[in-house]
């Protein structure tokens, strides 16, 4: 098996030990969560069949002035009437399994894989329920698309699962057979994403989109085992996103553009130093390793940590000072609350634990602490994919 990162640098910090009474007392409320995918319903708008997951544009709303027109974006504004039925079920069976698979991780008690098992089989192997291995009819705009690139980052949760997955091997509950017939469902998704033009159009985009289709790529390249897959993940964070996505000072401009500058922050460099973790090597801490001109992973936490302690402080900052563009001209605005959900941010970010083990920043543990770790609004549960660390380091 491929390792993944050891990251030592507060040795008298015990991960594991810290997050066990969490992590069961969350898996226990697992192990009555119903076994639901895909299938228990149907978006009558969608161009696919039961076995394909579907959503709507997140941004895209009817035209007030013809409303039988294709629909118009209203960048950051989610529209309320959006199918949602399949990616709630994704985001629960994501919640619900990472949970049990680092239980078992942790205490290797049978009951947590049961019941995890139970949840791989109807989503990657059983003919009736299982989600096919492709994503077709994600992101679709009525009126426009019945499916786009962008949508492959409805199934970021399922990077975690993956690395769940490994977890699981060797419990008695998990035979071989039923591994290898999940593991295929994800070596096919794989090839989906790294050869159809959504999944290659997603990985080349130029902010957190790419981001999160390399991070998908690197953890179901983790769990099969391809090795070229999974070098690749890591030439592209090295050549490819932390030069052309991160600035001088750590902070990540195009991100900052947006109407939601303060959660796409966050959760860009939170996928970001995951994939960090899952492609580091005992020879390389991609968390770490620098740039000719000094720009990492540990100082993107150290831009980005002050301002998750004290969310005051991004509107105080001068720093905050983007080049937007109107009418054609460059201007210098002042970033401003995100549009929507400014209220709900911060939450326990990964970056923070991830940049805290890698850096032995006691200030960035202490915040980490601090923060919820069981967010309950939608929009930041969509945006939250790294929930159990004890999976993701060793």
């Amino acid at each position: 098996m491929l390792a993944l990162l050891t990251l030592a640098a507060l040795p008298a910090f015990d991960l594991a030990a810290y997050e066990k009474p969490r992590v069961i007392a969350q898996a226990a409320a697992a192990l009555v969560v119903e076994v639901k995918t895909v299938t228990a319903a149907r978006n009558p708008r969608s161009a696919g069949g039961p076995h394909d997951f579907s959503s709507d544009g997140d941004y895209w709303w009817p035209d007030p002035k013809d409303p039988g027109a294709p629909y118009i974006q209203r960048d950051g504004m989610t529209n309320p009437d959006n199918f949602v039925a399949h990616r709630q079920a994704l985001l629960a069976f994501g919640r619900t399994f990472d949970a049990l698979a680092a239980a078992y991780k942790l205490t290797h008690d049978e009951r947590f894989a049961v019941r995890a098992v139970q949840h791989l089989h109807a989503w990657f192997v059983a003919p009736e329920t299982k989600m096919n291995a492709s994503l077709l009819y994600s992101q679709a705009i009525k009126g426009r698309f019945t499916g786009r690139s962008i949508g492959v980052i409805d199934t970021l949760h399922l990077a975690e699962v993956a690395l769940g997955i490994e977890a699981l091997r060797g419990a008695k509950t998990f035979p071989k057979d039923e591994e290898a017939a999940v593991t295929v469902w994800f070596r096919d998704y794989l090839a989906w994403m790294t050869t159809h033009p959504y999944g290659v159009d997603e990985s080349n985009a130029k902010n957190n989109h790419g981001t999160c289709a390399w991070l998908q790529i690197a953890c179901f390249a983790h769990l099969t085992g391809n090795a070229e897959k999974l070098a690749a993940a890591r030439t592209r964070l090295k050549e490819v996103l932390l030069p052309n996505q991160m600035a001088a000072d750590g902070s990540f401009p195009q991100e900052l553009a947006r109407t939601k500058p303060y959660g796409y922050s966050i959760f860009n460099l939170d996928v970001m130093t995951a994939l960090a973790v899952v492609c580091s090597t005992p020879q390389e801490n991609l968390m770490t390793w620098s740039l000719p001109d000094g720009r990492n992973l540990v100082r993107g936490v150290a831009w980005l940590a002050p301002l998750i302690a004290d969310k005051d402080l991004w509107l105080k900052t001068a720093r905050h000072d983007v080049v937007a563009k109107k009418g054609g001209v460059a201007t210098s605005e002042s970033v401003k609350p995100d549009v929507m959900y400014w209220d709900d941010w911060p939450v326990r970010q990964p970056c923070l634990i991830f940049g805290a083990l890698a850096a032995g920043n006691e200030a960035w543990l202490a915040t980490w602490e601090k923060l919820n770790p069981d967010p309950r609004v939608e929009e930041i549960i969509r945006n939250y994919p790294i929930r159990q660390p004890v999976l993701w380091v060793r």
